[in-house]
């Protein structure tokens, strides 16, 4: 049995709690799959938030110091006892040797079914704990003592699956404000959009500022991500048109139901010359930090040139903001859209903003490429049955084909592809290749028109 007793109140503020673990997380948070900071040094480390979520478990935001233009927080919760069971040793992060916590053992609290399970039990009943507020929607029934198990394979997030029936997605890299990802999907459930499940609670903190920390959804057992299908239609030889067809009736009909649920701001003629400023200076920090896109650069900024001399010709409303296969699931032979939260590396407000439905469609063509170059490599011709299917769907929902914008597409594939050698140069060169390889045909054809 673990001995769950921690230091009294007094004896464990956050200044105390961060001597014991500030050299355990040095050591510990860049190992993490989640972490963004793993090309800079760990300097500087302060606890901004410590909650007792219950005995021997705390709920600790730590923040890191800055990473591009913000201050970096991660939600942490941590179990400590004097030992922890044969079960729990992947999980421990360190025995602290000197303040409140010396001599105990800390270990990543939500690898544990007790303190997973307990923090279900207060996303049921609404209520706080010190900084922490949790609320639900009480149409829905949550039951008591649902077993939990971790979701394997996230990379931003950590999220949990309580008893087949519900998952819990805590959002470890934490920004100050309202996430997208409950805010869009409270607004599309009150619309009645069913290609998004709704969420039935969360919680948020109200120290240092507010944020909203995790989202509780039902989920969908049974569900597969639309990467494995693809995957799975392209090592059999099978066809994918009809699924990339109903994907992009569900990804315009998502949108339809955006545009209702959050009005659009006032015309801006200068939009489409602010869109290409941003992209290309997106453009020019990558090339400074990934060499091999030097020889693209003037060629790739011609399609972000189209874009400002044009404008955009409709107007900008919520998106996804980060729509790729791994984000649809197909259930039955229904797809649905999740994971609202956006590119987790981009500021909130970013996130938050309005922007062209066009950006969407760019995302999931660019899934589609990676799809197929992991299976096909060098034969990108079997992409574009696919690319066909999802706007020919999409414009069968909309009234509108994304294929008639196709400056803005390109330049929008164009952006996401430059994301996406940034991502891989950090965390997984093996697969830089595979953006790499869209850029040299985005800039030849950029450089024919």
């Amino acid at each position: 049995m673990l001995n769950t007793t921690l230091p009294s109140p007094d004896g464990l503020s956050p200044p105390s709690l961060l001597t014991s673990l500030a050299g355990l997380l040095r050591e510990w948070l860049p190992r993490q799959r989640w972490f963004a900071g793993k090309d800079q040094p760990l300097t500087d480390l302060a606890v901004v938030s410590m909650t007792e979520l219950h005995p021997g478990c705390l709920h600790v935001l730590v923040c890191t110091g800055r990473t591009g233009p913000r201050e970096d927080c991660y939600q942490l919760v941590l179990g400590v006892g004097d030992q922890v069971p044969a079960r729990l040793h992947h999980a421990v992060i360190g025995r602290p040797g000197a303040g409140p916590l010396a001599g105990l053992v800390v270990y990543d609290a939500l690898l544990d079914p007790r303190s997973a399970g307990l923090l279900l039990e207060r996303l049921r009943v609404p209520g706080s704990a010190g900084p922490l507020r949790f609320a639900r929607d009480t149409r829905t029934r949550v039951p008591s003592g649902l077993a939990p198990r971790l979701l394997e394979g996230e990379q931003s997030n950590t999220s949990l699956v309580y008893g087949e029936s519900f998952i819990l997605k805590l959002f470890r890299r934490i920004q100050f404000g309202v996430n997208p990802d409950l805010e869009v999907t409270q607004a599309l459930a009150r619309e009645g959009c069913r290609r998004v499940p709704a969420p039935v609670a969360w919680f948020w903190t109200t120290e240092p500022r507010g944020a909203t920390l995790g989202v509780l959804q039902p989920f969908l057992g049974g569900a597969t991500d639309g990467w494995t299908l693809a995957l799975r239609a392209l090592d059999s030889g099978e066809d994918f048109t009809d699924e990339s067809y109903e994907l992009g009736r569900a990804t315009a009909e998502v949108h339809l139901a955006l545009a209702q649920a959050f009005e659009p701001g006032p015309p801006d003629p200068d939009e489409g010359g602010r869109l290409a400023a941003a992209m290309t200076e997106r453009l020019c920090a990558t090339a400074r930090q990934v060499t091999a896109l030097g020889p693209y650069v003037s060629r790739l900024m011609a399609a972000y040139g189209t874009v400002a001399e044009r404008g955009l010709r409709r107007p900008p409303q919520r998106v996804h903001g980060d729509l790729h296969l791994g984000q649809v699931l197909q259930a039955g032979d229904r797809w649905f859209l999740i994971d609202f939260e956006g590119e987790p590396a981009r500021l909130l407000a970013e996130r938050r903003c309005t922007q062209s439905p066009v950006r969407d469609v760019a995302g999931m063509l660019r899934s589609f490429d990676y799809a197929v170059h992991t299976r096909r490599p060098g034969r990108p011709q079997w992409v574009r049955p696919w690319r066909d299917a999802y706007c020919a769907g999409y414009a069968a929902a909309s009234g509108w084909d994304p294929r008639d914008e196709a400056e803005l597409l390109r330049a929008y594939e164009t952006d996401r592809a430059v994301y996406e050698a940034l991502y891989e140069a950090r965390h997984r060169p093996e697969w830089l290749p595979v953006p790499m390889a869209a850029i040299a045909r985005l800039a030849e054809g950029a450089e024919g028109r």
